[in-house]
């Protein structure tokens, strides 16, 4: 049974929370590192149950990225297949068929929409006026570990500091990822969607990482729905790397380079076999060390911060949550004392293990055709290097195949 979109929740920051017209195609383009993933698989896991109460989820996953990678022109991870108009298409498809009834679309890569025009297809395309824009915002000193680690789960080989350096302090502060701060000059991004969409279809949330479910009660009531529909969905393939591990990737990283693999290789056997198996198989523990911020790194953000607040509450948008969070010093985050030579964080044998079986996981989709030289030599004959590359090629002929 559809039901009106009435119901009103007080804000984080005390005011109150006006539900949407029914009939709005909501369109969540996060940015990364905002809580995205939370409230895509608790949407996801809740859409017979929304679509009861008058609210559809158009897409048939939990994250549609292929279709919004080709709406915004971007190109995938490093070795997935290229996306298509076709992804695209079929996703207006989902959502056309959706009707008058309330939808809603969730996607961080949205935010990677570069310019006016590409915005101004997207929401045209999904509906005009009966498009809202919802923006999640967080503390950039929150969002830089986090997002730099994506960047290294994507191939990138440079360290944390030095990879800060780059993004604060060396203009244009472009290298080595550009799209940092498209998507992350958050009040330039707010811009961006404002001149096309008009600030009265555009709501930024910023979100308190002391309410773990905070997020989720304001998508219910911005939606009609009943609170606490939504619940989150546990998913260990989103957890955060470790400094260990993430240093271990990196490293990586820089062997896969060297040798000059295949990027589908990376794809198949790196990010989506050993990192992807160790994160499922393995759950950091107390001595497990995080990733830390340095204490000019997190003040530097900081300001940004404060500029950026100040800026989108000139936007004229609908903001919920309290701003003073974007420009607050997280002291939690902030890089503590270097540990001694003995206490240097060490990956776990266990997690080195399942990374190793994940990408032998992987390796074994492919199936092993012996050649005149492989025979003639016993695999301990053969080099490190040259058994990567004869495995290499197996993989990407198979993953031609397919």
């Amino acid at each position: 049974m559809e039901t009106d979109c009435t119901r009103d929740e007080p804000a984080a920051d005390g005011g109150v929370i006006t539900p949407l017209p029914t009939g709005t195609r909501l369109l969540h383009i996060g940015p990364h590192k905002t809580g995205t993933t939370s409230i895509q698989g608790a949407l996801f896991a809740a859409k017979d149950e929304m679509a009861r109460h008058g609210v559809e989820w158009p897409a048939t996953t939990r994250h549609p990225m292929e279709a919004v990678l080709a709406a915004c022109a971007r190109t995938g991870m490093m070795g997935d297949t290229a996306p298509t108009e076709r992804h695209w298409g079929r996703l207006l498809e989902q959502v056309r068929a959706t009707g008058r009834r309330t939808s809603v679309i969730s996607s961080e890569f949205f935010a990677d929409a570069p310019d006016d025009e590409t915005i101004q297809r997207i929401v045209e395309q999904l509906g005009g006026d009966r498009v809202h824009v919802l923006v999640t915002l967080r503390p950039l000193a929150r969002i830089m570990p986090s997002q730099r680690q994506q960047y290294v789960q994507n191939g990138l080989r440079m360290g944390y500091e030095d990879w800060l350096q780059h993004m604060l302090r060396k203009p244009p502060y472009d290298k080595p990822n550009p799209s940092f701060w498209l998507r992350h000059r958050h009040d330039r991004l707010v811009q961006r969607w404002v001149r096309v969409a008009g600030p009265e279809r555009v709501t930024v949330v910023v979100v308190d990482d002391r309410d773990r479910e905070g997020l989720m009660r304001t998508f219910e009531t911005l939606l009609g729905l009943p609170a606490h529909l939504l619940r989150p969905v546990p998913d260990a393939a989103n957890r955060s790397l470790t400094l260990a591990e993430t240093e271990m990737l990196r490293n990586l990283n820089k062997e896969f380079r060297a040798d000059e693999l295949p990027e589908e290789l990376y794809s198949q056997l790196v990010r989506n076999g050993a990192v992807m198996h160790m994160k499922n198989a393995c759950t950091p523990g107390p001595g497990d060390v995080k990733i830390c911020t340095p204490q000019w790194a997190v003040e530097a953000a900081a300001e940004i911060g404060a500029e950026m607040a100040e800026s989108v509450g000139r936007a004229g948008v609908r903001i919920l949550g309290d701003m003073r969070l974007l420009s607050a010093v997280q002291l939690s985050v902030v890089q503590k004392p270097a540990p001694r030579a003995d206490t240097e964080p060490r990956i776990a044998p266990e997690a080195a293990a399942q990374a190793l079986y994940g990408a032998l996981a992987a390796a074994a989709a492919a199936p092993v055709r012996h050649t005149a030289a492989a025979k003639s030599r016993t695999v301990h004959q053969t080099s490190s290097t040259e058994l990567v590359r004869v495995l290499g090629h197996r993989c990407l002929k198979r993953l031609r195949l397919r």
